[in-house]
């Protein structure tokens, strides 16, 4: 997005990509229906960058859902909106995207250079590459580093860049796991019979410790080392926080979040005769499987003869979480160059003629198209920044 906005501006632009090919990350991202933006109302989709919306307000007002949407369009992608308000391109699909994109950018003029990855800087500031050839030295007159965050290594976004940063005095905040999934300890039981089920129709909450509760509704999956899904991502950033100052977190489930809690009460303390629990959990309040499993993992057998006790854990069912799973495992990360070591236009107050954009900033979002369209925003206001640097020198 940089590159296509200084090309528009009448610059020279080479692109440098470790990988053998462009977009690795935003090909897998696509994989399963590429959720390019999301169209609810401006106010909540910029609550959604949490305490880094101040920074990024400016960028995603100037380049945000519709006008993301109008870019896709130019490239002859038609998009629709689903039932969850979430965007996707008709074919659901990065792919068509991406081979439009980089045919509008290489007749653009774009030299696109793979298999070239950056590894600093000379003492006399040129850029430094390996590649199958050797190693290559660049001199340009700006640079913008668009380096990913810390999740998946293996498509190009590894965080090795960090060190290259602080060895030029560059403050980076540790990169961590964002929209990443949890670990709990289930018992062996639990882990064998119900890793892999989703968990439908229930709410999430969780209590940020100031009186403020966090609360989504939808589904999450149990997996064999504890939960993941788009209901455990909305909350990985305060998730994440309180296991790193308590040591865990407390994650409560509402297993039926359309009934209220006298409801539940009356129908777990109606006598049951000859059934089972299981029989009446079931019958009456359509309770089985994974969901009745989930109580039994929380309540001890006497537990759950109390008709109180039990309704109680329907409607709020402790759920206890150890840890992240690892940053490689993680949909993006948390982290990076903080905006305070930046101007305005996203240059590196530090290094002058230095941009830098995407993921690799100190920002965060959940999934629903946030993370693209905020990436999409920061690249063309590098762009921006590094056409307006060279044109006043």
């Amino acid at each position: 997005m940089a590159a296509e906005t200084l090309l528009a501006g009448g610059i020279t632009v080479d692109l440098y990509d470790a990988m053998p090919s462009v977009g690795r990350k935003f090909l897998l991202a696509g994989k399963g229906g590429l959720n390019i933006t999301h169209a609810e109302v401006q106010d909540r989709f910029l609550s959604r960058y949490g305490a880094r919306r101040p920074q990024l307000e400016a960028l995603l007002k100037s380049f945000g859902a519709a006008q993301l949407r109008d870019w896709v369009h130019a490239l002859g992608i038609e998009t629709f909106t689903g039932s969850s308000q979430r965007v996707f391109p008709k074919e659901m699909n990065a792919a068509p995207l991406l081979r439009a994109w980089l045919h509008r950018l290489r007749a653009a003029g774009l030299r696109i250079h793979a298999r070239h990855r950056w590894t600093g800087w000379t003492d006399d500031g040129a850029l430094r590459f390996t590649t199958p050839q050797g190693e290559t030295l660049v001199r340009p007159r700006c640079t913008v580093l668009a380096l990913g965050g810390g999740s998946w290594a293996r498509l190009g976004s590894d965080g090795a860049w960090v060190p290259l940063l602080a060895a030029r005095g560059i403050t980076v905040a540790r990169l961590q796991p964002a929209n990443c999934g949890f670990e709990v300890a289930w018992s062996a039981h639990f882990r064998e019979r119900f890793a892999g089920q989703p968990v439908k129709a229930v709410a999430v909450s969780l209590g940020d410790g100031a009186g403020t509760t966090h609360r989504h509704r939808g589904e999450l999956l149990v997996s064999n080392y504890g939960v993941e899904g788009s209901l455990v991502y909305a909350l990985s950033a305060p998730l994440r926080d309180a296991i790193a100052v308590q040591g865990s977190a407390t994650l409560t489930l509402d297993l039926l979040p359309d009934h209220d809690p006298a409801r539940v009460l009356r129908e777990v303390s109606h006598p049951r005769g000859s059934r089972s629990l299981a029989s009446q959990l079931q019958g009456r309040l359509g309770l089985r499987g994974v969901k009745a499993a989930l109580l039994r993992e929380v309540l001890s057998s006497e537990d759950m003869k109390d008709p109180r006790k039990l309704a109680d854990t329907i409607k709020a069912l402790p759920l206890k979480l150890t840890a992240p799973r690892p940053i490689d495992e993680a949909i993006s990360s948390a982290g990076g160059v903080p905006f305070e070591a930046l101007d305005e236009q996203l240059m590196l107050k530090a290094l002058p003629g230095v941009f830098c954009a995407g993921e690799m900033l100190d920002w965060e979002a959940p999934t629903g198209g946030y993370l693209l369209t905020a990436c999409f925003a920061t690249g063309r206001a590098a762009g921006l920044g590094a056409l307006g640097w060279l044109r006043s020198r």
